[in-house]
């Protein structure tokens, strides 16, 4: 038997240690025009250890700005510095003890309305998402990839990402068994997100919305934990 209560107790602390890094970050006038992404990201990891103790990190730290907002996560665009008027993201997976967390969020520097709106759509396409695998646990990773392509289209978007997600666990949860493919929120996923992985333990699902403008001039991204 596996103790599921704890595990995922464990997983939602380490989120909210995730989103207080970013509260603190943000706080700390960090997030700013004029600095790199380079140096950003290396600001919040150094805050992330002093503050937080955070020492691992499970994935690169990706921070991007401008024109590098629709770049996906596999994707290494030359850097650029954070303008005025720009959306940045951020996407960091800190390890708080043996556990993961992968949180994302974007910000609005300015006032440009539809950047806001684009900011404010991404938590409401995440939590349509979120609805609609509550409602259907047994949806496949394909199924729930192609709701969130409607969704971005529905709100006058494009869905920029290559995959809407991933499975999160203990560190290093790409030590999980099981095949790759049914470790995504993406179109090669056919498999029930409900099933349990070959332990017989819960998978637990992180949602990924990465949204475009339609020209694909700049972009967005916000990931979390599906609970």
């Amino acid at each position: 038997m596996f103790d599921e209560p704890n595990r995922l107790a464990s997983l939602l602390a380490a989120q909210d240690q995730a989103a207080a890094l970013f509260a603190a970050a943000q706080g700390a006038g960090l997030l700013r025009a004029g600095v790199s992404e380079s140096q950003l990201s290396q600001e919040i990891h150094d805050l992330a250890a002093a503050q937080f103790g955070v020492t691992t990190h499970w994935h690169r730290k990706v921070v991007r700005a401008g024109a590098n907002t629709v770049a996906t996560f596999y994707e290494n665009p030359p850097e650029t510095v954070l303008g005025e008027d720009d959306l940045v993201f951020v996407d960091l997976g800190p390890v708080f003890g043996t556990w993961e967390a992968d949180y994302g969020r974007t910000f609005v520097l300015g006032g440009d309305p539809e950047k806001l709106r684009l900011a404010a759509d991404l938590d409401a396409v995440w939590e349509a998402l979120a609805a609609l695998w509550r409602g259907r646990p047994d949806i496949t990773g394909a199924e729930l990839y192609a709701a969130a392509q409607r969704a971005a289209v529905a709100r006058g978007w494009r869905f920029a990402g290559q995959i809407a997600g991933h499975l999160v666990g203990e560190f290093p949860h790409t030590d999980l068994p099981g095949e790759r493919n049914v470790s995504l929120i993406a179109p090669v996923n056919d498999a029930p997100m409900s099933d349990k992985d070959a332990d017989g333990r819960v998978r637990y699902w992180i949602l990924e919305v990465h949204l475009a403008s339609p020209d694909g001039a700049w972009g967005g991204f916000c990931e979390a934990l599906l609970r």
